[in-house]
Order: C-alpha cells, then sequence, then structure tokens
C-alpha cells in the first residue's frame, strides 16, 4: 500500500535533519577516511544481520542473479562515494563538501531520462538548477584557498557521481525488492568492498581514541540506517532524480552545525546559497 505523500515528505525531511550530522562526526572521528567508512557500513549491517536473516530468508533465497548483480553494482558504487567524499573532508570545507557531493541531481536526472526512461518535468529541471546554483555560491569562497581545497573539492564531485549512480541503481532493484532485504544487500555488499579495502591498503580498523568509537557508532546508526535507509525507502514511491533533489537539504543543515559546532562561519554567499537550496526543493516537491 501506497503512504501518504506528507508522510513520504516528513520521512524524508527527518533523514536530511539526521544526515546533516555525518560531516560534523566524521571531522570529530580521529581515523582515516576508508575506515570511518568500512566500521559506518560495517556497523550497519551487523545491526541489520539478525533482523534480515530471521525475516527475509524467503525473500534472499529468491533473488535472481540478476538482483544480486545490481546489489553488487549498488553496493560498489556507495562505497566508492564514502571514500571519495570522506576523503574531500580532510582537504575542504564541511559546507563545499557537502554541497559538492550532493550535486548529483544534475547526474541523477541525466541518468534517469536515458537510462530509466523517466521523464524530467520543467519543475524538477528548475529546482535542480536553482539549487545548484545555490550550491555554488556556498562553495565559491572556499574555490580559491589553495590547491588542497581543490583536491578536496574534486573528490566531493567525485563522491556525487558515484551516489548517483548508486541512486539509479536503487531506483532499479528498489522497483520489485523489499526494503529491508535491499539495504541489507547492498550495505553488506559495500561494507566487504571498503574492508577489503582497508586491509589492502594497510588501513588501520583498531587503535583508535574511545571518542571515535562512538562518532563512528552514531554515524552507523544515524546518517547510515536512518537517513540513508529513509532514501532507500522513497525510492519506490519518488523517482529518483526527485529523491536526489531532497538530500540538497544536507549542505543547509551541515553548515549551520559547522558554524556552530566546529566554528567555520556562514559567510553572505553561503546563507545566499542555502536560501536557493531550499527554494529549488520546494520547487521540486511541488511536482
Amino acid at each position: 500500500m501506497k503512504p501518504p505523500s506528507a508522510l513520504v515528505w516528513i520521512i524524508l525531511s527527518l533523514a536530511v535533519g539526521v544526515i546533516s550530522f555525518a560531516a560534523i562526526w566524521i571531522r570529530w572521528a580521529e581515523a582515516p577516511p576508508i575506515s570511518i567508512a568500512a566500521y559506518r557500513l560495517g556497523i550497519a549491517v551487523l545491526i541489520l544481520a539478525p533482523i534480515a536473516l530471521s525475516t527475509r530468508r524467503q525473500q534472499l533465497h529468491a533473488l535472481t542473479p540478476s538482483d544480486l548483480r545490481y546489489a553488487l553494482l549498488g553496493g560498489v558504487c556507495l562505497a566508492l562515494h564514502f571514500i571519495f567524499w570522506i576523503s574531500s573532508l580532510e582537504f575542504t570545507s564541511v559546507a563545499s563538501s557537502v554541497v559538492l557531493v550532493t550535486t548529483n541531481p544534475i547526474f541523477v536526472a541525466l541518468g534517469s531520462h536515458f537510462l530509466l526512461r523517466e521523464p524530467v518535468a520543467l519543475s524538477l529541471a528548475l529546482g535542480i538548477a536553482i539549487s545548484l546554483v545555490g550550491g555554488v555560491l556556498i562553495g565559491y569562497g572556499d574555490f580559491l584557498s589553495g590547491p588542497n581545497v581543490l583536491l578536496g573539492d574534486g573528490l566531493a564531485l567525485l563522491g556525487a557521481v558515484m551516489a548517483s549512480a548508486y541512486l539509479l541503481v536503487g531506483r532499479r532493484l528498489r522497483a520489485h525488492t523489499d526494503l529491508l532485504t535491499y539495504i541489507f544487500l547492498v550495505y553488506g555488499a559495500a561494507a566487504v568492498v571498503l574492508l577489503a579495502t582497508a586491509l589492502l591498503l594497510q588501513q588501520p580498523l583498531m587503535g583508535f581514541p574511545p571518542e571515535t568509537y562512538l562518532w563512528l557508532l552514531l554515524l552507523a546508526v544515524g546518517p547510515q540506517l536512518i537517513g540513508h535507509t529513509s532514501f532507500n525507502w522513497a525510492l519506490k514511491h519518488l523517482p529518483a532524480s526527485t529523491v536526489a533533489v531532497i538530500i540538497l537539504g544536507e549542505p543547509v543543515g551541515s553548515t549551520v552545525l559547522a558554524y556552530f559546532l566546529l566554528g567555520e562561519p556562514v559567510t553572505l554567499l553561503k546563507a545566499v546559497g542555502g536560501a536557493l537550496i531550499l527554494v529549488g526543493i520546494y520547487l521540486s516537491s511541488r511536482r
């Protein structure tokens, strides 16, 4: 049964609020980017495993080889998204990193049109355009700060491309797969990829300060299980391009949190950019 539209938007709004803390907790975690990503997905899968294996055993056995390939592909895209994005936070500001990594609506809209044959309505296209202008304004002040900042910006953009692929794969697989089965498969595949990458590159997985383990746990329970899972749930009821635009609310929340918790200033450009992003989200939600 399809849920009421109001419920879908309420859940997505709560998801944006929770996921806005991700960049803050990543900054506070004293661990390498790949290790952070591996813990984030690994803890999430460990929490999901008992529930999925006890309640979705029949659905898991019914998966086709094509479903498993899509789940693996989605997991690889999700793992690469986190590797690129978390790495970007070491070089650029929270505002610029989160804004650039959420520029995925343009990639998702194009992919939805050419791969999934979903129409791009005028209001959605206008919402994407306005949101992207707002994103550019937020990050503009950091672009000329030095080569390391530009490296961080580039990594965040790569994270956006991988997030777009992840959303498109999810849209295809979620059309006939229930939410718990889907996230267990995709998060599990991403966790395996990240753990293998950490071991291959000899990244530490132990010996962190006690506070770091707290931030890693919060990342897994909050942004991952609550935030990303809500977006995956919404993919069954909304086009992938619309979900991607809603995620653009994250830069606004992260920028405000970075101001109060990290001392990163909110300039006029960032304030105007945040307002434009909200306008873009409103226009896209009118569809």
